[in-house]
């Protein structure tokens, strides 16, 4: 294993913490593994960028997938996933997901998330895109993700679990081997903890979340800029399918200038018999797809686009009026606030929406277990590339991914012994190399990529925001190189130094894939192409900062490392 030897520009670490496990985020994912993870005796810290409930998690309304109805089988949730990614799923790594789901959701009921029921006090089950059966779990109508996260905070705080909250992820710490070591952090504000410090552990969970403020418009919140996988690549881990990024079909447009985390409007709406219309009243999607308006995301999202550059129109309308009012309060009470907020009401009028970035199917790439090419280090959730989602993620798939493999990953590290190492990290250099954006970048990255690299793309918009990304990159090494200047180190440039390089990397995917396969849409490639790309992209960094990017042979990941034993001390 060879690490980059890239560090963020940072002061050094004042301060320390010890522990068999860091988790980083706050998530299903991250507090799902922290809980098992400290169930089996592991000294377990949780580290997460803002509060312990304010990740992505929170703001998930339709809910998570799993084969609990009568009628359903696992086989029938892994055919539609197959489906709907798009010939990239791993195979084995779905049918773990939907095998492992429906056990798993009920040891998150016993954990304390309280789903909907019906009045015979079976589950409550809706659809969403792509699924032939009713087999959504959902929560307070459109909040499941609040009441999962409710559950799994209320459960880290009764055990009494250490945190750490208002805290940005710097980097891994490794040892002389290029094991896992921990990682440094920065804590924003007062508490027992201020400034640089490091939690030692030798295993390190990220949970990290999603990237979705790379671009202008995003249903994900102001904190999703794709620190885990900035971190990842800085450790020399492997990234895999960044180019799939999965834009909601239906988010509330608010105005051509809006920016920023958009109100989403759920898939479940359209479950539940919602229907897509134009400006005229006419049900585009029917004809397009045998399910219509359930088609899977990737097949709305660009029956939408193509609608609006038919009609030179900025959206369409989502229309569920024939809902009644009493519908609206009582299953989407949410939605029909965020609505009204913003001066829609959708039992009276039709709800304008457009696509905006939602979710990030590739990521930080892992094994079965959530072992990444990193020895100790572990990613799960939407941070990771497990090859469940393939080229564009089924619906409410994404709670039940970071649910099982969060479960998988705490079995590994009490299995294999980890926490047996004494960590020793290797220091950082004195004098750090690697130079800082500026917080202006941040918006100057996201305009790049909206116009580049959104729902629809070309090898011209692709190679105009890969030029762009480059230079603001070169522009940077060359300040620090020729003046010894770099923007001040702190949580804005940290924040856009991430989004830099995680942007670098989704266009070079994105260029280097030639077809439109799921979410990835090339319009100068409009065909899928099995023989030359039915395979995934994979990246690293190399140390001079430079990207390298190949494809696998087939379908299937090659393997990560294998763990390492202990090793006496």
């Amino acid at each position: 294993m060879t690490t980059t030897g890239i560090r963020l520009h940072a002061p050094a670490a004042g301060w320390s913490i010890a522990a068999d496990v860091v988790v980083v985020g706050s998530g299903v994912a991250g507090l799902t593994a922290a809980l098992r993870c400290e169930a089996a005796g592991l000294r377990t810290v949780v580290v997460t960028k803002a509060r312990l409930d304010d990740g992505s998690t929170r703001w998930a309304q339709g809910g998570i997938a799993a084969a609990l109805g009568e009628g359903d089988t696992p086989e029938q949730h892994l055919d539609d996933t197959l489906v709907a990614g798009a010939g990239l799923c791993d195979e084995n790594a779905v049918r773990l997901l939907v095998t492992e789901g429906p056990d798993a959701v009920r040891r998150l009921i016993e954990t304390g998330a309280r789903f909907d029921e019906s009045s015979e006090g079976d589950l409550e089950l809706t659809r969403e895109g792509g699924h032939h059966r009713r087999r959504i779990a959902h929560a307070g109508g459109d909040a499941t993700g609040a009441e999962i996260s409710r559950a799994l905070v209320e459960a880290v705080r009764a055990r009494g679990m250490r945190t750490v909250e208002n805290a940005l992820v710097l980097d891994l710490l490794t040892d002389a081997e290029g094991r896992t070591a921990g990682v440094t952090l920065h804590v924003m504000g007062e508490g027992q903890h201020d400034g640089v410090g490091a939690v030692h552990a030798p295993a390190v969970v990220l949970a990290t979340g999603g990237m979705g403020q790379v671009f202008s418009a995003t249903t994900n919140p102001s904190v999703s800029t794709g620190d885990g996988v900035a971190l990842a690549l800085r450790a020399g881990a492997e990234v895999s399918d960044l180019e799939f990024v999965q834009f909601h079909p239906t988010v509330l447009f608010l105005g051509p200038d809006a920016e920023g985390q958009q109100p989403l409007v759920s898939e479940a709406v359209r479950g539940e018999g919602a229907h897509l219309i134009d400006a005229d009243g006419v049900r585009f999607m029917v004809g397009q797809h045998e399910l219509a308006e359930l088609a899977p995301r990737d097949i709305v999202a660009k029956g939408i686009t193509r609608r609006m550059l038919e009609q030179d129109a900025e959206h369409m309308y989502l229309d569920a009026r024939h809902f009644g009012a009493e519908m609206w309060e009582h299953r989407f009470p949410t939605i029909l606030a965020a609505c009204r907020a913003h001066g829609i009401d959708p039992v009276t009028d039709p709800i304008p929406v457009a696509p905006a970035a939602h979710y990030a199917s590739g990521g930080v790439r892992t094994d079965s277990h959530g072992r990444t090419t990193v020895p100790g280090l572990y990613a799960c959730g939407e941070v990771a590339c497990t090859g469940v989602h393939g080229a564009n993620r089924l619906a409410s798939n994404s709670l039940l991914e970071g649910l099982v493999y969060a479960e998988r990953i705490a079995a590994d590290i009490a299995a294999n012994g980890l926490h047996a190492r004494v960590p020793q990290p290797v220091p950082y250099p004195e004098i750090p190399e690697h130079p800082l954006q500026t917080p202006e970048a941040r918006f100057t990255i996201q305009r790049i990529m909206t116009g580049g690299a959104g729902v629809l793309r070309s090898a011209g918009s692709l190679s105009k925001a890969a030029d762009q990304l480059q230079r603001l990159h070169t522009d940077a090494r060359e300040a620090l190189a020729e003046h010894g200047k770099t923007a001040e180190a702190g949580v804005d440039t940290w924040e856009a130094t991430n989004l830099l390089c995680v942007a670098r990397v989704l266009v070079a995917a994105a260029l280097l894939r030639e077809e439109t396969r799921g979410c990835h849409w090339r319009e100068d490639r409009p065909e899928r192409d099995d023989a030359a790309w039915r395979r995934h992209i994979v990246v690293t960094l190399n140390p001079d900062r430079t990207l390298a990017v190949h494809t696998t042979d087939t379908t299937d990941f090659p393997t990560t490392l294998p763990p390492q034993a202990p090793q006496e001390q």
